[in-house]
């Protein structure tokens, strides 16, 4: 709730509130799944999709590490990436 006092402030919602900003959301989580649930399938290797997760899990985490520590307040409430009240 980091961002929450300046959405009760201005009296707007946040970008994950929308349309557009929920589908992105979504559409982001689903691509970081994709790598865990193929190799459980048979569609690809273990390995391959170890690899997959693993680079999509440390760019998650340099995203929100940036967004976090990095950017001003007001773009990291912009961020669609981001989870709705975190």
């Amino acid at each position: 709730m980091r961002f929450a006092w300046l959405r009760t402030k201005e009296g707007r919602d946040a970008p994950a509130s929308t349309r557009a900003g929920r589908l992105t959301l979504i559409a982001y989580n689903v691509i970081w799944w994709i790598p865990a649930l193929l190799p459980l399938i048979g569609v690809i290797s273990y390995r391959a999709g170890f690899i997959a997760f693993l680079a999509l899990t440390v760019t998650r985490a340099l995203i929100n590490g940036y967004r976090i520590n990095l950017m001003p307040a007001l773009a990291a409430e912009r961020l669609p990436l981001r989870q709705p009240g975190a």
